[in-house]
């Protein structure tokens, strides 16, 4: 073999075994969990991976209750829920994986949205009328209950088709916790969690808050529960709610910044913000959490995970209000910072 063909097959294996070198370089970080994240997740780490050269991340929406199963089995690298991991999951994990490290990573509001025909948004529904709507006492958009709340506005004589979702959720657990906390009769006949017996007989349910969006948007005489930033981007009618001051208020994120300054020191035991007192304070919103290995057993993956989570919830907050969410506040922020600096890599 003459020299020449020697350089241009070293040449041709030096670009072979680079690019390998490049690809093997590439950090390749995967997620699941919550649907109330998604937006939010994907525009951040879309504007990550653009500042941060071989940082990818996949993130699957499918619901909290899947993404706490996917973190637990170690199929995934972190996940995320809008409800921190109760006893028993924590329990679960811990025995599959070590101790785990959760902080927030947003705030948002649920909305309650609808579709009325002719009905535009600005329904103003009460704690005990909303709750009747759940349970299935009040079943036809035009019941006195609600005209009453509501003079002048044309309701047809229309059945109320419940939507929910049919996934383990956190928004769930936020909604549910919210009905808890106004109705007795609520607490008592369903509580809260992520999966609950919808007792409605027109209860229909969805996966995601994408497909109770879809479902809502599609079926005159729905209403259901979504994240504030899905009925925003689809143009989809959400009610006021009485607070728990005596004031309709409309889900804007300035009203659930409002409602989580009332409480400003969450952690993982304490999270719940719904219901929060004053004026301005809309009465269902949540934190969404990330749940991380405290002893992460691959170093390199590690120090990705914790910088890129560093980022999330500083810097990577600016993202948030452009797609409908809270940012965080600053000391939330620090909470999740100084929870992040315990993880080991």
């Amino acid at each position: 073999m003459n020299r020449q063909r020697l350089i241009i097959l070293g040449a041709a294996l030096g670009a072979l075994f680079g690019a390998a070198a490049i690809a093997a370089a590439d950090m390749q970080i995967t997620g699941a969990g919550s649907s109330f994240d998604n937006p939010f997740f994907q525009r951040a780490f879309y504007e990550y991976s653009r500042s941060v050269s071989g940082v990818q991340v996949n993130y699957q929406s499918i619901g909290s209750g899947g993404g706490i199963q996917q973190f637990t089995a170690k199929t995934v690298d972190f996940g995320a829920s809008d409800v921190p991991l109760q006893p028993a999951e924590m329990k679960a994990a811990q025995a599959s994986g070590g101790d785990v490290v959760q902080f927030p990573v947003t705030l948002g509001g649920v909305a309650v949205a609808y579709n009325v025909p002719n009905v535009n948004t600005g329904v103003k529904l009460s704690p005990d009328v909303l709750a009747g709507i759940m349970l299935g006492d009040i079943t036809n958009w035009n019941d006195a209950q609600i005209a009453r709340l509501n003079p002048g506005v044309p309701f047809p004589n229309l059945p109320i088709v419940v939507v929910h979702r049919a996934d383990g959720s956190g928004t769930t657990y936020i909604f549910t916790d919210y009905l808890t906390k106004v109705s007795a009769q609520w607490k008592t006949k369903v509580g809260n969690a992520k999966v609950v017996n919808w007792p409605a007989a027109s209860s229909v349910g969805a996966k995601g808050n994408e497909g109770v969006a879809g479902q809502i948007r599609n079926t005159p005489g729905a209403i259901g529960y979504v994240e504030l930033a899905y009925v925003l981007q689809n143009q989809i009618s959400y009610a006021q709610l009485r607070n728990a001051s005596g004031q309709f208020v409309a889900p804007t994120l300035q009203t659930v910044r409002n409602a989580a300054a009332k409480k400003p020191n969450v952690n993982p035991k304490d999270f719940s913000i719904v219901n929060m007192p004053g004026a301005g304070s809309y009465p269902i919103c949540g934190y969404s959490w990330v749940m991380l290995w405290k002893n992460q057993p691959d170093q390199s993956k590690g120090k990705s995970l914790v910088g890129l989570f560093r980022w999330l919830v500083t810097d990577g907050q600016t993202f948030a209000v452009r797609v409908n969410y809270v940012s965080l506040p600053s000391n939330v922020q620090a909470q999740a910072a100084k929870a992040l600096a315990s993880i080991r890599t």
